[in-house]
C-alpha cells in the first residue's frame, strides 16, 4: 500500500491505496465521491473527468499515486454553499442532459473550457468537448448549456 495526500474539494485527505489504483477508483471506492463515473477505462468517453491542479483530467487512467500532493475538484466540489455551480444550472436549464451518465464529466470539461477561455463559440465548444461522449442528447443542448454557463460564470467573476 502507498500513502498519498490529496486536497479533494477543498479538504485535505491522507489515503492508502495500491500502487496500481486509478484515481477514479480511489475517489469512488474510498471517498464515495460517486459523481465521477467510470465509463470506458480508456479515456475515450470522458465520464470520469475531474480537475487536477486546475486542469481537466480523465481519472480512469491516472494512477492515484501520481496525484500525490495534488488539488482535486470533482463534480461534488463545484457547488458552493450548497448552491449549484453556474454550469450545473445551465445544463439543467438548457436540457443538456438526458440519462445523466456523461453529465458530470461533461460539466467538468465545460468548466475547464470556460476557465481557459476556450468556450467562445459553438464550434470551439464542440472541439473542446470532443473527448466527452454523450449517447443520448445529440449535443445541441449541451453546446447551448455551455454557452449559457460560460456567460453566467463570466458574470459571476465580474
Amino acid at each position: 500500500m502507498e500513502t498519498i495526500e490529496l486536497k479533494i474539494n477543498g479538504r485535505k485527505r491522507t489515503l492508502h491505496c495500491l500502487p496500481n489504483a486509478t484515481l477514479v477508483e480511489v475517489l469512488r471506492d474510498q471517498l464515495h465521491l460517486t459523481g465521477t463515473h467510470i465509463g470506458c477505462d480508456t479515456t475515450q468517453c470522458g465520464a470520469c473527468t475531474i480537475h487536477v491542479d486546475g486542469d481537466a483530467v480523465k481519472a480512469c487512467t491516472v494512477l492515484a499515486v501520481r496525484s500525490d500532493g495534488s488539488e482535486i475538484t470533482t463534480i461534488e466540489g463545484l457547488a458552493e454553499n450548497e448552491a449549484s455551480h453556474p454550469m450545473q444550472k445551465a445544463f439543467k436549464a438548457c436540457h443538456g442532459l438526458q440519462c445523466g451518465f456523461c453529465t458530470p464529466g461533461m460539466i467538468m470539461s465545460a468548466v475547464d473550457l470556460v476557465n481557459k477561455g476556450c468556450a467562445v463559440d459553438p464550434a470551439a465548444i464542440r472541439e473542446g468537448l470532443s473527448g466527452n461522449i454523450c449517447r443520448c442528447t445529440g449535443y445541441q443542448n449541451i453546446v447551448a448549456a455551455v454557452l449559457q454557463g460560460a456567460s453566467e460564470m463570466q458574470e459571476q467573476s465580474s
